[in-house]
């Protein structure tokens, strides 16, 4: 496993801290958002009647979100949307 690696494509560079949001189908409880790497998350009621989870947080690297990600598969959450919302300037600039 490499670490302190960075990949740049497109301007968006992996494996630097970023703000993520990620979106997701249904309520989580609470177990699970504590094992979201401290991840804040708020509820919200549509008008068809469903509810969608929003996690917004920042991840130190790649491999954090992986965590995440993979949390919410293990936990049979169906992923709606990730969101890369900023990183730091001195990763974007490599």
């Amino acid at each position: 496993m490499m670490t302190g690696t960075q990949v740049n494509i497109d301007g968006v560079t992996f494996g630097g801290p970023a703000d993520y949001r990620i979106t997701v189908k249904g309520a989580l409880s609470r177990q699970t958002i504590e094992c979201l790497q401290g991840m804040r998350a708020s509820t919200k009621n549509r008008p068809d009647g469903s509810v969608l989870t929003q996690l917004d947080g920042r991840l130190q690297d790649q491999a954090a979100l992986s965590g995440v990600l993979n949390t919410l598969y293990e936990t049979h959450v169906t992923i709606v949307s990730v969101e890369l919302l900023s990183q730091d300037e001195d990763c974007a600039a490599d």
